[in-house]
């Protein structure tokens, strides 16, 4: 697990889960701390925080134990740094690493929130305390590429679903709900009157959705949209569409 990163001004940006305010001292946990004794900071140097409640915090290192760090709290900036509206990719997980690597370029690209399925063609297939494990650790990479990105919240990666109970509890939610169905029968993107507000965008796994899952997410609300002539990958697909998303808000 990677904890912090250094932002443009090569300050050390680190996310942490507790409630921050202005003029508290508190330790870091393990990892973060690690991470700053790794970069060899020393009582007095800078070092951003972000809770994921909006904005981050100046902070300076306080003291430094053999394997702790204390910090001191600044001033809160809030900076707001999130697309205008929230946009959840539901993913039929695509197999070996590729599901990190969309996690992460997806966290950069502003994505709320990641649902990662199971779909009746998918090749990972998890379920058990090994699907819990693979979601905290996409979790952890969706914090790493949020410290990285100058992101000041971080995606909520949910439990792994099959894809037809996930659609049977979708409630009312976004009004723009968009199904990624490659070749024809799809309306261009660019064409789609179901774009307002936030967005719920469903891509299948490496062989696709199937024809009945196809129908059933079309009853419940979806609209097909098309991305273009070429087949994209499963891990290229949903980012192509979060990535369009927000450049018409940017």
């Amino acid at each position: 697990m990677r904890w912090g990163t250094l932002s443009a001004d090569m300050t050390l940006r680190i996310f942490v889960e507790a409630p921050l305010a202005a003029g508290s001292e508190f330790e870091l946990p393990p990892g973060p701390a690690r991470h700053v004794q790794v970069r060899r900071l020393q009582p007095g140097d800078a070092l951003r925080l972000f809770d994921g409640r909006g904005g981050e915090w100046a902070a300076s290192v306080a003291a430094m134990g053999r394997q702790s760090v204390r910090v001191r709290i600044g001033a809160h900036h809030p900076a707001e740094r999130e697309l205008p509206f929230a946009v959840t990719l539901a993913v039929g997980m695509p197999a070996n690493e590729r599901m990190d690597t969309l996690v992460e370029k997806a966290t950069e690209l502003g994505v709320a929130a990641i649902q990662p399925l199971v779909c009746a063609r998918s090749v990972l297939r998890l379920a058990g305390e090994r699907a819990e494990r693979k979601r905290e650790h996409w979790q952890a990479v969706a914090v790493a590429a949020s410290e990285q990105s100058g992101r000041t919240r971080v995606p909520r990666i949910a439990p792994v679903l099959a894809l037809q109970r996930w659609l049977q509890g979708l409630d009312a939610g976004a009004a723009c709900r968009l199904l990624l169905r490659p070749g024809d029968g799809a309306t261009p993107l660019r064409e789609s009157a179901a774009l307002a507000g936030d967005c719920l965008g469903l891509s299948g796994p490496e062989g696709g959705l199937t024809a009945d899952e196809e129908a059933a997410a079309l009853q419940r609300g979806f609209s097909a949209v098309g991305l273009g002539p070429r087949v994209l990958r499963a891990d290229t697909a949903p980012l192509a569409l979060l990535a369009w998303l927000a450049l018409q808000h940017e």
